[in-house]
C-alpha cells in the first residue's frame, strides 16, 4: 500500500488492553504521531515496539499535518494515536485526518478501547439510542441545554472538581434523573457509581470524586424540570426589569444563560404583566 495514515485506539488506562492489530500498526509504521512522546513509549516498551514518535497535539496540529501528509505522500505510513482511546474523540487528529482525505490519502482506522463506550456499557442505563457530547460545557447555560436535550442517554467527560456542581444543576432540572458516574475506567481504582440525581449530588457535594470521570445520563423525561425553569427565568427577567434593565436585552440575556427561548420568555413576560 502506498503512503497512508493508520489512526489507532490506544488503552485507556490497563496496557493490556490494546490490540494485536494495533501492536503490529505500530511496528510497521515509518513514524508515529502521538500527543506526549513519554506517554506513547511507556506502551511501546511494555510491548517491545521500537518505532520513531513525533509530537501531535493540540498546539501544532496546523503545521504537523502538514509535514506528515507530505511525508505519507511520498509513501511513508504514519500511525496516529493519542494519550488514551480513539483520536479525533476529544483529542487531537481532526486536522490531520481531513487533510489526508483533501489530500486523496488513504485513512485506515483500527478500532479498540473507548471510555465513552466503556462508561455507557457500565451504567446499566439504555444504551439502543445515546449521545456523546464529548467534555461538558463550563457555562451554566449551556450545561443546562446540554442536560435537558432530548436524544437517548448522554455520555460525558467531566472535570473531577466540577462533577458537584453539574450533578446539583441535574438535580435541578430532574432529581431523579438516573446518574452514573465511572471513575478511572480499566485502571486499578475502577469504580462506578449509580444513583439519582440528587442523591449523587449529595454525594460529591462531601468531596469529589479522584480521577477520570466519564458521567453517564439517562434520557431527559419529557417535561422535567420545564415549569421549574420556566419560572426561574421569569423571575429572573423580572428582577433585571425591575433594576432598570430593558425588558427585550434582558430577556436575550437570561435566555443565553439559561438555555431557553428569548422570544418565548419576552412574550410569557409580556403576558403575565397583563394580568
Amino acid at each position: 500500500m502506498s503512503g497512508h495514515l493508520v489512526v489507532c485506539a490506544t488503552p485507556i488506562g490497563n496496557l493490556e488492553d490494546v490490540t494485536l492489530r494495533v501492536l503490529a500498526a505500530l511496528r510497521e509504521a515509518d513514524v508515529v504521531a502521538c500527543e506526549d512522546t513519554r506517554r506513547t513509549r511507556t506502551l511501546l516498551d511494555r510491548y517491545g515496539v521500537s518505532a520513531s514518535l513525533v509530537s501531535y497535539h493540540e498546539h501544532n496540529e496546523e503545521r504537523r499535518a502538514a509535514e506528515l501528509v507530505e511525508r505519507m505522500a511520498g509513501g511513508e505510513t504514519v500511525a496516529l494515536v493519542s494519550d488514551a482511546g480513539m483520536p479525533l474523540v476529544s483529542d487531537p487528529g481532526y486536522v490531520l485526518v481531513r487533510a489526508c482525505v483533501a489530500a486523496g490519502l488513504a485513512v485506515e482506522v483500527l478500532p479498540g478501547p473507548s471510555a465513552a463506550l466503556a462508561a455507557l456499557v457500565a451504567s446499566a442505563l439504555p444504551a439502543d439510542r445515546w449521545r456523546f457530547a464529548g467534555f461538558l460545557p463550563r457555562k451554566r447555560g449551556d450545561l443546562r441545554r446540554v442536560l435537558s436535550e432530548s436524544g437517548g442517554t448522554l455520555v460525558a467527560f467531566e472535570s473531577p472538581r466540577r462533577v458537584a456542581a453539574t450533578l446539583a444543576l441535574l438535580a435541578e432540572l430532574d432529581p431523579e434523573r438516573e446518574v452514573a458516574v465511572c471513575r478511572e475506567l480499566t485502571k486499578l481504582h475502577e469504580e462506578v457509581v449509580r444513583g439519582g440525581a440528587r442523591e449523587l449530588a449529595d454525594r460529591y457535594a462531601q468531596g469529589p470524586p479522584r480521577g477520570e470521570v466519564v458521567l453517564v445520563v439517562a434520557p431527559a423525561r419529557a417535561g422535567a424540570g420545564a415549569a421549574q425553569d420556566d419560572e426561574a427565568a421569569l423571575d429572573a427577567l423580572a428582577r433585571l426589569v425591575d433594576a432598570g434593565a430593558r425588558a427585550r436585552p434582558a430577556a436575550g440575556v437570561v435566555a443565553e444563560l439559561t438555555g431557553g427561548s428569548a422570544n418565548a420568555l419576552y412574550r410569557t413576560w409580556v403576558a403575565r404583566r397583563k394580568l
